[in-house]
């Protein structure tokens, strides 16, 4: 259980947070009951959902993008080779990859523990997330319909 101090923290960042969307006027939905926000972005191909939260008791910024897509069992094993080679590819965050179910998220973290942060760090995690999931998620998306091959997918920097 996060304490009083990590609680009074976590909301502080996610006033915040909230604070710099509202001042660029973006469109998301608030959680406040969670400390969360949610929001979409229109890439170059498929659609993007994000959830970014703030976690009182790591005392994190914790971004997501669950690709809107199920990856097929019988390409499972290639997309789960696709997201270590596109994770390692990364200078930040991951793909995460159930596959038993196929399910593909984006996740990227930032602690905020004794540290001072701001607009710069939130829109440093929106930017580099939906760059990241737009850059991928077609790819991810091409290779779990039989597309691409894997060997396209590595080939492909």
């Amino acid at each position: 259980m996060a304490d009083i101090d990590n609680v009074a923290r976590a909301k502080a960042v996610y006033d915040d947070l909230c604070a710099t969307l509202d001042k660029r006027n973006w469109k998301y939905t608030k959680h406040d009951e969670d400390l969360t926000i949610t929001f979409g972005i229109i890439g170059n191909d498929l659609p993007m959902d994000f959830v970014l939260g703030v976690d009182a008791q790591r005392q994190l910024l914790r971004m997501f993008s669950k690709l809107p897509f199920i990856t097929p069992e019988d390409k499972r094993m290639d997309l789960a080779i696709a997201t270590c080679v596109a994770s390692d590819r990364l200078a930040d965050g991951s793909f995460d990859y159930d596959i038993t179910t196929g399910k593909i998220v984006f996740r990227m973290t930032a602690s905020f523990r004794e540290s001072k942060i701001g607009e710069g760090l939130f829109e440093y995690m929106i930017n580099c997330s939906s760059v990241t999931v737009d850059e991928y998620n077609d790819k991810f998306f091409a290779l779990s319909k039989g597309l691409i091959s894997i060997k396209d997918f590595i080939d492909n920097k």
